[in-house]
């Protein structure tokens, strides 16, 4: 059996305008990997009072892309704002004794989390000096070198053509235009999906694999460059995730809210293409590999340099002929990803396996389990 599978695969690979289609069974193909989320931060224990004298305090963490702080022993008096921002004050959070009405607290048994601060460096105050909070531990991003060091499943399909989203704004204006409503998940601080809003409605999509409760992931709308080639991000919007609708590990997808719709309400949505694509049919995929500003998976270097395609349908992911395969390039972190035609723009497949083949979930199964809830 495993010989006729490997020598399946290597008909598949030889011949990408052949469909695949796997003997009926229950098992994963030889080319399926592991699912793509990914560690991207670690915890800290720390241990820094806010109040009285030091009614301020700053939390660097040198080469990190985030921090995100813990609270605990809190006595925030009536009146009073415990504040979170980055050192300029453009990305601030502010939290007063109703921890619940910033919708950006996580209260847990011992205090809350904050909503992490893009950057190194995170700046926390109290106004009034009879006002206390200790900080017992925070989450950071990891550097470049401790992410470098972190395994990964080999999704780079020879060599890497994904690139920043905004670098196809005028070479391909409507799939640049598509990836306005992908996020980066960040989830309890230290890893990372990608999800996306799928119909007008509070929806947004990510795999199973990712996460079955909301509590402590974070949303991220708009991180991204705003020029090609760029290192920095534009301004990030940032959402907790609110209630899982419904959820499904055989096809690996969780639909969820989040808690402040009206925030992200203006980076627009797709919709759903609910058939099998064909194969050969061209595709693209957009996300957060390994962290990372948006990046839109388009060229494919293996099908001489054009555009990417479906190489396989019906091919065993989670569950038999579930999955479609293509070698647009990925990485750890772009679990959730969408995965779009290019005939239609609209999304064909849910990414979640890594490989090379990379494959993502059939959307139109997921289809038949959500259209009603949308």
């Amino acid at each position: 059996m495993r010989k006729t599978l490997q020598l399946l695969t290597a008909l598949a690979l030889a011949l990408p305008m052949t469909s695949f289609v796997p003997a009926t069974t229950t098992s994963t193909p030889a080319q399926a990997a592991s699912p793509q989320s990914q560690e991207i931060g670690t915890e800290e224990s720390i241990s820094v009072r806010v109040g009285g004298a030091n009614r301020s305090a700053v939390i660097d963490r040198p080469g990190s892309g985030y921090v995100k702080i813990h609270f605990t022993d809190l006595r925030i008096l009536p009146g009073d704002v415990l504040t979170v921002s980055n050192p300029d004050g453009t990305e601030k959070y502010t939290y007063n004794r109703d921890l619940r009405s910033s919708l950006t607290a996580t209260p847990d048994a011992t205090g809350f989390w904050a909503m992490s601060v893009t950057g190194s460096s995170a700046v926390v105050s109290l106004k009034n000096p009879l006002s206390r909070v200790r900080i017992d531990k925070i989450t950071r991003g990891y550097t470049e070198a401790e992410m470098s060091s972190q395994p990964s499943v080999q999704s780079i399909c020879g060599t890497n053509d994904y690139k920043d989203a905004v670098c196809y704004q005028s070479s391909n204006p409507t799939e640049w235009g598509k990836t306005a409503s992908v996020a980066k998940l960040l989830k309890n601080g230290s890893s990372l999906c990608t999800a996306w809003r799928v119909g007008p409605k509070n929806n947004m999509l990510t795999n199973n694999h990712c996460f079955t409760s909301t509590n402590g992931i974070e949303v991220w709308f708009n991180y991204q460059c705003p020029t090609c080639g760029g290192t920095t991000s534009a301004t990030v919007t940032k959402v907790l995730a609110d209630r899982v609708i419904k959820t499904d590990s055989g096809l690996d997808y969780t639909l969820f809210s989040v808690n402040n719709f009206t925030a992200i309400s203006s980076f627009g949505y797709l919709e759903l293409d609910a058939r099998v694509p064909a194969v050969g049919e061209e595709m693209y995929i957009v996300g957060h590999p390994a962290g990372k500003l948006k990046k839109l998976s388009l060229r494919d270097n293996n099908n001489g340099g054009g555009y990417c395609v479906v190489r396989a349908v019906r091919v065993n992911g989670n569950v038999s002929q579930s999955d479609i395969s293509y070698m647009c390039d990925t990485e750890g972190g772009s679990s959730g990803s969408p995965v779009l035609s290019r005939r239609t723009h609209k999304v064909i497949g849910l990414h979640h396996f890594g490989g090379c083949p990379n494959q993502g979930v059939r959307i139109d199964l997921v289809a038949a389990q959500i259209n009603p809830l949308l």
